[in-house]
């Protein structure tokens, strides 16, 4: 199976880009930031209330590295299905960060604020390409 998503590239600063794709959990739309920097795919804290019940979110042991810091406590939740185009990933073990700082960073450039953070498993896991010059997310399951 392969699958095409758009790709919205934002400038970040005067000399920067991030790259938003959307993606649907537990059939809600959700905004994510496309980091191929990033180990494994992660969802802000905060956001992923709207897309599963507070209880079902579990306190990890292991602090998490990256994303500007040297370590941050983690959290952990089963996303029941994770939707990237015609992918679907059932029963997805997501690890939950406090990505606040991110969405601070994009409300002072007055971008809206995103979900989560698409990284390397997935990215991975589906053999991503990014077609800049399409401005397209391929991945092949």
């Amino acid at each position: 199976m392969k699958t095409t998503l758009p790709i919205e590239i934002f400038a970040i600063e005067d000399d920067g880009c991030h790259l938003k794709i959307a993606i649907s959990i537990n059939g809600k739309s959700a905004s994510m930031i496309l980091d191929t920097g990033a180990s494994r795919t992660v969802f802000d804290e905060t956001r992923i209330a709207n897309f599963v019940a507070a209880e079902t979110i579990e306190e990890q042991d292991n602090l998490s590295t990256g994303l500007g810091t040297n370590t941050m406590e983690s959290k952990k939740v089963v996303i029941d299905k994770l939707q990237i185009g015609e992918i679907k990933i059932e029963y997805y073990n997501a690890a939950v960060l406090d990505l606040m700082h991110v969405n601070q960073s994009y409300e002072k450039l007055e971008i809206a604020p995103v979900d989560g953070v698409l990284g390397g498993d997935i990215l991975n896991d589906y053999n991503a390409v990014i077609d800049y010059e399409k401005k397209e997310l391929v991945l092949k399951g």
